[in-house]
């Protein structure tokens, strides 16, 4: 008899209510406000670092992750029934665009160390590339990992806005490697070849 009251929710006991609020449907949308804004200031940060920092192949990372954010968005776009953007999912693309410039900063130390050491810039940018790929493999597919878990325990839990989390950080770091190893490296085979900049501090040498 008790687990049909508790069940059908007619347990004969008094209610008395403690406390009541209304949660007005904008904390939401300022929540989602503040999280783009948020996003926009590391956002600048992030790009001035890169250009002060990197130099030439700081701009040329600026201009990937334009690229990527296009791609990224042209995404949601397109599985628009399947994606939807809610806070953590803005969470995972920020994280996602972080592990993207982390690439490039991998990358472009290892070709600061190859310059160092006297290469020409078309095996600094092949070298640089190729011994940095171990370390960017490596810890994108342990991002892989973790968000097939999370995606794993966000069905089986209910926790769908975990799910949406993890499926976000999916794409965006599977989308981030791309722009990372292909388009940076395309842009920087351009730069090198065409050897209109060839200048060492111009890829953050102290000469």
């Amino acid at each position: 008899d008790l687990a049909n009251q508790l069940n059908s929710g007619a347990l004969n006991v008094p209610l008395t209510i403690i406390d009541q609020r209304d949660v007005d449907a904008t904390l939401g949308a300022d929540s989602i406000k503040k999280s783009i804004l948020a996003s926009e200031i590391g956002l600048i940060l992030l790009l001035l670092f890169m250009l002060l920092y990197y130099r030439l192949p700081g701009l040329i990372a600026c201009v990937s992750l334009g690229i990527y954010g296009v791609l990224l968005l042209a995404i949601f776009k397109l599985f628009h029934a399947n994606l939807t953007l809610t806070l953590p999912g803005i969470a995972a693309a920020i994280l996602s665009l972080g592990m993207a410039v982390d690439a490039n900063v991998l990358i472009f130390e290892r070709m600061k160390e190859e310059l160092r050491g006297g290469r020409t810039l078309g095996a600094v940018v092949e070298t640089g590339f190729n011994r940095a790929w171990t370390a960017i493999r490596d810890s994108n597919i342990t991002t892989f990992i973790a968000c097939f878990v999370l995606f794993w325990l966000g069905g089986t839990f209910g926790a769908f806005m975990v799910r949406g989390f993890a499926l976000t950080l999916f794409i965006g770091v599977a989308l981030s490697m791309f722009t990372a190893i292909v388009i940076t490296r395309t842009f920087l085979r351009l730069v090198v070849g065409s050897r209109l900049v060839t200048n060492k501090a111009a890829y953050g040498i102290k000469t």
